[in-house]
């Protein structure tokens, strides 16, 4: 029914930059807040960076300045800028939406299959 689709992650050297974006498709009536999450290999998900419908934007102290989340409501898209990128930034992200679709009528957590970010160091 809905889609979370991510693209963009990579390999990058340390103070690099990158840019992932994430289209949700299917059949959406609405999407509420947005975020990203990124889990590192033997640790916890972790969120980096959430926006709601509003572009009210909340992220982690250690991303603080450095990423910056945005959206596009009428592509149903949310992006990551990810700049000065650290080794410790390593990490699979995944998307995540609360949907409403058109068959269920109520908000659901959806989420990506996840797209990996490599920084060496």
């Amino acid at each position: 029914q809905v889609q979370l689709v991510e693209s963009g992650g990579g390999l990058v050297q340390a103070g690099g930059s990158l840019r992932l974006s994430c289209a949700a498709s299917g059949s959406i009536f609405s999407i509420n807040g947005m975020g990203w999450y990124r889990q590192a290999p033997g640790k916890q998900r972790e969120l980096v960076a959430a926006i709601t419908r509003g572009s009210r934007t909340n992220y982690a102290d250690s991303v603080k300045g450095r990423f910056t989340i945005s959206r596009d409501n009428a592509k149903n898209t949310v992006y990551l800028q990810m700049n000065s990128l650290k080794p410790e930034d390593t990490a699979v992200y995944y998307c995540n939406a609360a949907i409403t679709t058109t068959q269920a009528w109520r908000e659901y957590d959806y989420w990506g299959q996840g797209t990996q970010v490599t920084v060496s160091s």
